[in-house]
């Protein structure tokens, strides 16, 4: 048995545990856990993008309606980098962007492969 024979179980790992630390951002932002100094004011820009990382991830959490979630969820990714972090050096290791970066190309991946078979999409195209 080779590695190739778990491809799909761990796209649907990355899926799970890519959004989960997404979806993190979010419940900061929105439920105050884990505790943040500062919540984003209502309707600004950061207050947008921890709605989009609280529905998004928990929906690609789920695996459901993963490939627009996906695509949200690596736009919003996209902005924050070319808005936030450039702004700050060209290199992310300097400009704090790393993390943008990963969860931008780990969610336009998931966009292209689906969510795996570990998810409620896979249950409902069955």
């Amino acid at each position: 048995m080779t590695l190739d024979s778990y491809k799909a179980q761990m796209l649907s790992v990355l899926r799970i545990v890519s959004s989960l630390a997404f979806l993190e951002h979010g419940t900061a932002k929105f439920l105050g856990f884990p505790a943040m100094q500062h919540l984003p004011a209502v309707l600004s820009m950061p207050w947008w993008g921890g709605l989009v990382e609280l529905t998004g991830g928990g929906l690609l959490a789920l695996g459901l309606f993963s490939r627009p979630a996906a695509f949200l969820m690596s736009g919003e990714m996209a902005v924050a980098y070319w808005t936030v972090h450039i702004r700050r050096g060209f290199f992310p290791l300097l400009n704090g962007g790393d993390a943008a970066i990963l969860f931008c190309f780990i969610f336009l991946y998931i966009v292209a492969a689906g969510p795996g078979p570990w998810s409620l999409d896979a249950l409902r195209s069955r």
